[in-house]
């Protein structure tokens, strides 16, 4: 008699057979070892991307709300600038606070 390893049944050794499974267990396991880190991969990124955006969001409504203010103080300097050259053409002389509006006045 033979080792059991060397035993055939219709031409396939058992040896033959252990050794499929073991490969085939050794395939599996690596397989779930690489979707495991993967997952966790991809966990790790969509946390980092939500922070991010969430990061990105607070900047512009930052911004949005500086561009409003902004807008605001350029609409109260052309109000006051349409004020001031409606009673500049009442009087001879203009007066204004701000020396930086200074060189923007036309003179008549």
């Amino acid at each position: 008699m033979t080792a059991i390893e060397n035993r055939q049944l219709k031409g396939i050794t058992i040896k033959n057979v252990v050794v499929t499974i073991i490969s085939t267990a050794s395939i599996v396991a690596s397989v779930i070892t690489t979707y495991f880190g993967l997952k966790t991969d991809i966990q790790t990124i969509k946390s980092a991307q939500e922070t991010e955006s969430r990061i990105n969001g607070i900047r512009i409504k930052i911004l949005e709300d500086q561009a409003a203010l902004l807008q605001k103080e350029v609409n109260e300097i052309e109000f006051s600038s349409k004020t001031n050259q409606v009673s500049s053409s009442n009087s001879s002389s203009i007066k204004t606070a701000d020396p930086a509006m200074l060189s923007a006045i036309e003179k008549r």
